[in-house]
């Protein structure tokens, strides 16, 4: 019913929703991993995988906070639906890019970095998303 009387509105408050606890989780996750990394891996990780624990934290962090601000740029100044698909592309590539090299670090799985370039895609897919989804400003 609130669907109706808003036009819509209601879906567009659940997926916001669940974007900014999916930010909330990411962010915390971020740092509670790169904590860690400073002060809990040092010691028992080599040089090469403490980096790549690094780089994991480090690409998570920075598309955590460039979800969060395409969560606040007005649904108005976006094509319909390329917000979703840049929100879906930097998901994808926060879970299979970072995932992957976290997962690589910990089970000792080199095999796994074949998944990361993956999470790249959708990294550079979620940037290039975002330069042709405004709308035309007449």
């Amino acid at each position: 019913m609130e669907s109706r009387a808003y036009g819509g509105a209601a879906f567009s408050f659940m997926n916001n929703h669940f974007w900014l606890k999916f930010v909330g989780v990411s962010g915390a996750l971020s740092v509670m991993f790169g904590a860690f990394a400073a002060h809990g891996l040092e010691d028992t990780l080599s040089i090469q995988y403490l980096q790549t624990f690094r780089t994991a934290v480090l690409y998570q962090f920075l598309h955590t906070l460039a979800l969060f601000a395409v969560i606040c740029l007005p649904e108005t100044l976006f094509k319909p639906r390329f917000r979703s698909w840049i929100l879906i592309s930097f998901a994808v590539g926060i879970l299979l890019f970072s995932g992957s090299l976290y997962l690589l670090v910990f089970l000792n799985l080199p095999l796994l970095g074949a998944v990361t370039p993956i999470g790249g895609v959708g990294f550079i897919l979620g940037w290039c998303l975002l330069i042709v989804a405004q709308k035309k400003v007449h």
